[in-house]
């Protein structure tokens, strides 16, 4: 009997052991996602341009281009 004993004891150690050391590992692979995260939300917004920004700036081309075919419309004409 007390061998059984020991046996149990050794796997619920074991298995406690594996278990702890897996969500040490989860734990501290969540924390650099979140460190990593973190970084992202500071640097795209100085790496890509925001998609609103980008929508107005091809705004303002068009009215440039449209002024400038009018422009030469214009001189065609005379």
């Amino acid at each position: 009997m007390m061998e059984t004993q020991t046996l149990i004891d050794a796997a619920l150690f074991a298995s406690s052991s594996i278990l702890g050391w897996l969500a040490r590992e989860l734990w501290s692979a969540v924390k650099e996602l979140k460190s990593d995260l973190a970084r992202l939300r500071e640097d795209l917004p100085k790496t890509y341009i925001l998609r609103e920004d980008y929508k107005q700036d091809i705004r303002d081309i068009k009215e440039m281009i449209g002024k400038i075919y009018d422009k030469l419309d214009n001189k065609a004409d005379k």
